[in-house]
């Protein structure tokens, strides 16, 4: 790349990664809000694991894109720079990295098995259980990342800047055996086996699905539903097949690269930052997607969810008041993923009161 693109897209990570900032945390924020204090529809489970997700999200744009990647861009002696501050940046990115994935997997699985067991359901659908499963998830997930913490270290590099040489302290990959060990795992348990498990699991969601509606004739669906339930399964496949696609697209190219980068080019003489060697910007343009997933969680509540929506509008015209749950008529694709527990109908043996002689009274 000659020095022209180098600078542009130099510039271009000075900007995109402030702005992923000013915008992803704030909406992560808001998001959390939404889901937590205000009525949209969602299950107690699905409330919990969706806000859950919306701190890890937002932890890692403050480890990774605001501390980490806009200081390199900006700053020309980040403080992470320096002991113990090199190691432990890396077990807090990796750490909100894993607990953000996992939660995805973990939700999706547990969608899928309360759609095919009523057991599931009644165990799942406890609030307790969900809230320990998603302290569980992020405990774990840091307690996996503490290797990450070892495989830097600081070392002194000779710079030029403006035309002078200095020597200023560097966090870089150590070049043992046991970092490019530590990255082929962290790589496949952050990136490629959550990809593979969601994407298993939403396909099962769009089988059952299917399946369970054809156990119904298309009169008998309408009587259940009020509408074509045919047309919003469809839909709602459809949906399934658009987030799993974007979550593979935005993932994957982080996954390849970083594989590449920690493997092949996993060693101390191996410049990051040289823009004319292709994949160092293959990589960096991965970063780019792949940063991606932890601020558009907002927009894809907005697109999928109709009682999202309408108590944002809510907000926004500074109506206090939540709405009431919806009927069975409101449901949208959100909820194949928050499946609302609705209350058992009264017996049909249960006893009818009757009033009558009433007479009028002065």
């Amino acid at each position: 790349m000659e020095g022209a693109g180098v600078t542009f897209f130099v510039t271009v990570q000075k900007i995109y990664y402030p702005l992923l900032c000013l915008i992803g945390i704030p909406a992560n924020l808001f998001t959390f809000y939404m889901i937590c204090f205000r009525k949209c529809g969602m299950s107690n489970t699905a409330i919990i694991y969706l806000s859950c997700l919306a701190i890890v999200d937002t932890l890692y744009l403050v480890w990774v894109i605001l501390v980490d990647l806009t200081l390199t861009f900006w700053l020309l002696q980040p403080f992470w720079h320096s002991q113990p501050w090199c190691g432990i940046l890396g077990f807090l990115q990796y750490g909100s990295l894993y607990s953000s994935s996992w939660i995805v997997v973990v939700f999706t699985i547990e969608r899928y098995l309360v759609l095919r067991s009523t057991a599931a359901k009644q165990h799942f659908s406890q609030a307790r259980v969900t809230k320990l499963t998603c302290v569980a998830i992020v405990l774990v997930s840091h307690l996996v990342s503490v290797p990450l913490g070892w495989i830097n270290t600081v070392t002194p590099v000779n710079l030029t800047v403006h035309g002078e040489n200095m020597t200023q302290p560097r966090c870089h990959y150590r070049d043992k055996v046991y970092t490019t060990v530590i990255v082929w795992i962290t790589t496949f348990l952050s990136g490629g086996i959550p990809i593979v498990l969601v994407i298993i699991f939403n396909y099962l969601i769009g089988h059952h699905l299917c399946r369970a509606t054809n156990l119904f004739t298309k009169e008998e669906l309408r009587v259940m539903h009020g509408r074509s339930t045919r047309a919003m399964l469809r839909r709602t496949i459809l949906v399934l097949g658009t987030v799993s696609v974007a979550f593979v697209v935005l993932s994957l190219p982080r996954f390849v690269t970083y594989c590449i980068l920690r493997t092949q080019y996993n060693d101390e003489n191996f410049d990051r930052n040289d823009y004319s060697i292709p994949i160092n910007v293959a990589g960096d343009l991965a970063n780019m997607l792949q940063n991606l997933n932890s601020t558009t969680n907002f927009l894809l509540y907005c697109m999928v969810s109709r009682r999202f929506r309408q108590e944002l509008v809510h907000v926004a015209t500074c109506k206090v008041k939540a709405l009431e749950l919806g009927s069975v008529l409101t449901h949208t694709t959100m909820k194949v993923f928050s499946v609302v527990d609705h209350k058992a109908s009264p017996p049909s043996d249960s006893a009818t009161v009757v009033l009558t002689n009433l007479k009028l009274t002065k």
